[in-house]
């Protein structure tokens, strides 16, 4: 039976089974819990499943055993970005979730969208006999993953191909970067950041009176209206992108650093990778054509991912994202230090990688071997669908 998402009502389990825990993620928890459920179901060894979140959310807890609502930091902390003031919670969100942790005997913790505020307190949880999930081991090696410049940097350092950027703070670093990169193709994100947040395409340059080296389709000048019209195409005129940067209140108000960037043309790939102290374990790539995700084992792929793990010492669930250039090389655009909102996808590969990696992380299995895993996983198509849910009335909202 499942247990009310209500810290007051909740009752902690005495049974000597042990747990595993899936903090609040990004999209992909409910998935994941899923697929533990069914990992549950055909396992020798019994173990129990238990999920958190700050928000009632009864379409994620309904694949949990026991459920519990995590302190929240923000009186608007919701998944967008906020510039409220924030209000501290009675008890921080770690040390809550390590308490409970503890009296339910968990033994694996996946810290899901706030691995950060969990990775600062690792030795409590290893010294609670916990295996704590964050992406990395360290704070520092999460601070660079989340800043795209200094991840940039750092795989410069260590040979690994990625997606060149140059950060700007103001217009002026942008307009002078212009100048020095305005014959290429170009685009902008923000130096942290997730869901494509703040990322569009650049038109060409010479529309700003600048003369661009060439002219290719690539150099388009992007209709006024179109960008607003169709805003998952992410393409603007340059000219209106710097007057909206330079006449934003937003950013005024709260400085956003950006980075302009080569716009890449060549295949973007998606790589769910299970992982431990920087060693890939388990992998799934894939891309997307239209509404369709092309799930399977590229080695190409795979010859960038696997020294990036090992480089940033990632650890537990993560996802890469790569992009081909003109030549068809694999350039690095980011780690995400959590599992991505897709790897529910790769169960129709016939390797589901929550299975491979908490089977693994509590005991039930060996140690997953990356090329042997390659071998199960069958290439496939997969569509994403719309599920409806519904959610009662929480008045303790």
């Amino acid at each position: 039976m499942k247990t009310p998402a209500n810290d007051n009502d909740h009752k902690t389990s005495t049974a000597a089974s042990p747990a595993v825990w899936l903090a609040e993620g990004q999209s992909s928890q409910r998935d994941m819990l899923a697929s533990l459920q069914t990992l549950k179901n055909h396992a020798d060894t019994p173990f129990n499943i238990i999920a958190s979140h700050r928000h009632n959310r009864p379409e994620i807890f309904e694949f949990a055993d026991s459920v519990y609502r995590e302190p929240s930091t923000s009186t608007a902390d919701n998944d967008e970005q906020t510039v409220l003031e924030s209000v501290e919670p009675l008890m921080p969100r770690w040390q809550f979730v390590l308490e409970q942790a503890q009296k339910n005997n968990v033994k694996v913790l996946l810290a899901g969208r706030n691995g950060i505020d969990y990775e600062a307190h690792r030795e409590a949880f290893d010294a609670a006999g916990i295996r704590l999930l964050t992406g990395a081991t360290s704070v520092a090696a999460l601070e660079v993953i989340d800043d795209k410049f200094a991840f940039m940097q750092q795989c410069h350092e260590h040979d690994i191909p990625v997606a060149e950027a140059w950060r700007f703070d103001n217009v002026a670093e942008l307009e002078a970067l212009l100048d020095i990169y305005g014959d290429q193709p170009l685009c902008v994100k923000p130096v942290t950041g997730i869901f494509a947040q703040g990322f569009w395409r650049l038109g060409k340059v010479k529309e700003m009176g600048r003369e661009a080296a060439t002219e290719t389709e690539t150099d388009e000048q992007y209709d006024s209206f179109e960008h607003l019209y169709f805003t998952e195409e992410k393409k603007i005129n340059t000219a209106q992108f710097i007057n909206a940067y330079a006449n934003s209140v937003m950013v005024q108000e709260r400085p956003i650093p950006m980075l302009l960037m080569p716009y890449l043309s060549g295949q973007e790939y998606s790589i769910d990778v299970v992982c431990e102290y920087g060693e890939v374990l388990a992998a799934v790539t894939r891309y997307k054509t239209g509404k369709i995700q092309h799930i399977g084992y590229e080695q190409a792929v795979m010859d960038v991912v696997i020294p990036l793990i090992k480089a940033f010492g990632c650890d537990g669930i993560v996802s890469v994202q790569t992009k081909a250039d003109d030549d068809g090389q694999h350039r690095v655009l980011e780690i995400n230090s959590r599992p991505s909102g897709g790897i529910d996808y790769t169960t129709h590969s016939g390797v589901d990688l929550t299975q491979v990696g908490f089977a693994y992380w509590l005991g039930l299995t060996d140690k997953p071997i990356l090329a042997d895993i390659a071998q199960q996983i069958t290439p496939c198509q997969v569509r994403s669908i719309m599920v409806g849910v519904k959610v009662e009335e929480d008045i303790t909202e």
